[in-house]
């Protein structure tokens, strides 16, 4: 009579185990939903993947239709890497058409402060806000077909047509040029050039730089995909020890 007693609780022990493996696998699945963290469903705490995809969400919620990276979900990932003493390096991966302005730049200067390597990667586009974001990490990759849109900066809405309305924006383009220039190798007259430009984009100003023109003109650090920039990523945890 003991030994089925015993049977018996050994089979609910193992019942439990399995619904608590079930409702942990749901709490990663979702936390891959939510905030693209792959790192819960494959854990590899030496390198962290953090990917920023569609628009960035910045102070208004984006259509519920629309891909979006929110930056309430990225910045506690990025202190959260920061503080984890087994994290070696980030891989950041880029395919954004960019979105809030100050969301995005808030993003790409809280990965610039890491202390830990990290390396960006655009693989299908780091348009508008998302070029700071691909210049913020320490060393950048673009594969060869993926794009970069560069233009001046945009507002929608309700805007007041006066002159301090002008200064609030060469302020912010002030700002976003500035981090770009000081973590790629452009410089800031070629920027400008390329902000300019009327006859690349329909109705529109600006320019399209495609895989290795984004290389030529300094803006990224390299041509390659995701196994070179890991290689990379590698290495500079290498130096760093």
């Amino acid at each position: 009579m003991e030994d089925i007693k015993l049977t018996n609780k050994s089979t609910k022990s193992g019942s439990e185990e399995t619904q608590e493996e079930l409702k942990e696998n749901n709490e990663k699945m979702k936390s891959v939903k939510e905030y693209g963290n792959t790192t819960m469903a494959v854990p590899n705490e030496r390198i962290q993947v953090l990917s920023i995809i569609g628009q960035i969400e910045g102070h208004n919620v984006s259509p519920a239709q629309t891909k979006a990276t929110k930056y309430e979900h990225v910045i506690p990932q990025l202190i959260s890497i920061e503080q984890n003493k087994n994290v070696k390096g980030v891989l950041i991966v880029l395919n954004t058409v960019g979105g809030d302005v100050e969301a995005g730049l808030a993003i790409s200067e809280m990965i610039n402060s890491i202390s830990k390597p990290t390396v960006s990667i655009v693989i299908g586009g780091g348009h508008s806000i998302g070029v700071p974001l691909a210049t913020s990490s320490d060393y950048s990759f673009i594969t060869p077909s993926a794009t970069m849109i560069i233009h001046p900066i945009r507002m929608n809405g309700f805007i007041i047509g006066v002159s301090q309305t002008f200064d609030y924006f060469k302020k912010m383009q002030e700002r976003i040029n500035d981090f770009i220039v000081r973590t790629s190798n452009i410089k800031l007259e070629k920027l400008e050039e390329f902000m300019m430009q009327t006859d690349e984009l329909l109705n529109d100003v600006g320019t399209i730089l495609i895989g290795k023109q984004a290389v030529d003109c300094g803006l990224i650090d390299e041509v390659g995909g995701i196994s070179k920039a890991l290689e990379k990523l590698n290495e500079l945890i290498g130096d760093e020890k």
